[in-house]
């Protein structure tokens, strides 16, 4: 079993003295699974383990909307059956939890929205899959209504809070499968990133967070999220354990809009290799057109990795992205997708906050020939953009220009002032949401006071593999 890092989260409940407990709660996927198939563990251990530490964390840090425990630990008992037959399902009997804007067959989908809503017929796609590979979903985790702000609060379902400091956010939309992993409550999480969604908690909370090709994980029973900005991804320990869990829900459903080629082979023997010497562009700029006001300890914790990277033999060079009018790409397609959520989904908008009914307003505004207008600019500007992949092979910038925020920095406020406070510490994420294109934050350190800092690799269309190599090597070099 592996040791337990020597500094842990103080939100954790753990310490490396509780010995094989915090081992086992904090080991990642990869090792779980592998403790599973030997037989060190069993498929009813990890799960009660995670039932405990969910029970024992959920009034502090609140990162489960809702728990499965009686089915969960139907489903280790059937796990154990299994894997005393010798059978080799990848994350046979592996605890993980889903977003909750994922559909769970039987259980509403409220994404961040309180009032009565419908349950659903049916798993979504990526949970089939996440079954057929053997994975236990022990619940689902909070989200903000529906999923717009770097924060995970909300009336209906409370305040999610960081591992490493309860008195800061661990991000959002994703902040609930951040807190979860960052805590040990399950080894892996499936978050959802439509601007950053996925790459923002997982900077905040110390993780590794994923956003693949648009089309990797299917978003069925929806053709696509978000007017194709949201893709589903991995909130893991390690880049290997992103690897291994994005095989494992890679692939189609029949209705899906977007369907990318086929990987070249599995994600966790890409993770797992050396990449070849690559030109890596260093970049600051953000996609709203200027240098943005990143903090000096982000700054310098990118320079860092840029240093890092060098050292380990790639070519670094300051570069960046021709990012053009992406903005105005982004803005009526995010807008519209809450629209379109709120009425598809939420039967009654009176519980919900001020600035959701102003958003799902202004996107039912842009819905017609904004919106088309959006989408038909996506090839253009991925054209531009993409040129720097003619100079480049990666683009490497922080996740975020601000560390997380405090727990409340956007209570009560607007629409406008919302948005205006998210866009200063969240601008890097959302231009390969408008692309499409695989993008990867992995930790960078800490702030002197202690809270977590990402940096975030960002590919050519349908690159997965280069990312997940380089991230291992640089999370290797980087402890």
């Amino acid at each position: 079993m592996p040791e337990t890092d020597a500094a842990l989260p103080p939100g954790l409940g753990l310490s490396p003295e509780d010995g094989p407990e915090a081992d086992l709660a904090l080991a990642g996927l990869e090792a779980q699974a592998q403790m599973l198939a030997t037989g060190d563990v069993s498929s009813c251990e990890l799960v009660e383990l995670s039932l405990r530490r969910i029970a024992a964390t959920q009034p502090s840090l609140n990162a489960f909307r809702v728990v499965f425990e009686d089915e969960a630990l139907r489903e280790a008992e059937a796990a154990d059956r299994q894997l005393a037959t010798g059978q080799g399902k990848t994350l046979l009997g592996v605890p993980v939890a889903v977003k909750d804007d994922v559909d769970l067959a039987g259980h509403p989908t409220p994404f961040g929205c309180g009032g009565e809503h419908p349950t659903a017929a049916e798993d979504a796609e990526l949970v089939r899959r996440l079954r057929a590979a053997g994975a236990i979903v022990v619940g689902k985790t909070n989200a903000p209504e529906v999923g717009q702000w770097p924060i995970t609060e909300s009336p209906a379902f409370g305040v999610t809070r960081n591992p490493w400091s309860p008195e800061h956010t661990p991000g959002g939309s994703s902040g609930g499968g951040a807190a979860a992993v960052a805590a040990g409550l399950v080894p892996a999480a499936i978050g959802s990133d439509g601007a950053g969604s996925v790459r923002v908690p997982a900077a905040w909370t110390g993780l590794v967070g994923l956003k693949p090709q648009r089309g990797r994980i299917s978003t069925w029973p929806d053709a696509e999220a978000f007017n194709g900005l949201t893709c589903f991804g991995p909130l893991t320990r390690s880049v290997a354990d992103a690897a291994l869990l994005l095989d494992a829900v890679t692939g189609n459903h029949p209705g899906d809009r977007h369907r990318p080629p086929a990987p070249a082979g599995p994600f966790a023997a890409a993770a797992a290799a050396s990449p070849p010497r690559l030109r890596i562009a260093l970049s600051f700029t953000t996609p709203f057109g200027a240098p943005s006001a990143v903090d000096a300890e982000i700054r310098a914790a990118t320079e860092s990795a840029a240093e890092r990277l060098a050292e380990l033999g790639h070519e670094v060079v300051p570069e960046d992205p021709r990012y053009g009018l992406v903005g105005l790409g982004f803005v009526p397609r995010g807008m519209a997708g809450v629209h379109e959520w709120l009425r598809d989904h939420v039967p009654d908008h009176k519980p919900l906050e001020a600035r959701t009914r102003v958003h799902g307003r202004l996107g039912r505004a842009l819905s017609g020939l904004p919106l088309r207008t959006a989408r038909a600019a996506e090839p253009a500007l991925a054209r531009r953009i993409g040129r720097v992949f003619e100079r480049c092979d990666v683009v490497l910038t922080p996740t975020t220009a601000r560390p997380p925020l405090r727990i409340g920095a956007l209570a009560g406020r607007g629409y406008w002032a919302t948005s205006t406070i998210m866009s200063a510490a969240c601008p890097f994420a959302f231009a390969w949401n408008v692309t499409g294109w695989p993008a990867l934050s992995v930790p960078a350190g800490l702030t002197a006071a202690g809270l977590p800092i990402g940096v975030q690799l960002l590919g050519r269309e349908n690159d997965e593999a280069t990312l997940l190599a380089l991230g291992a090597e640089l999370e290797a070099a980087g402890g």
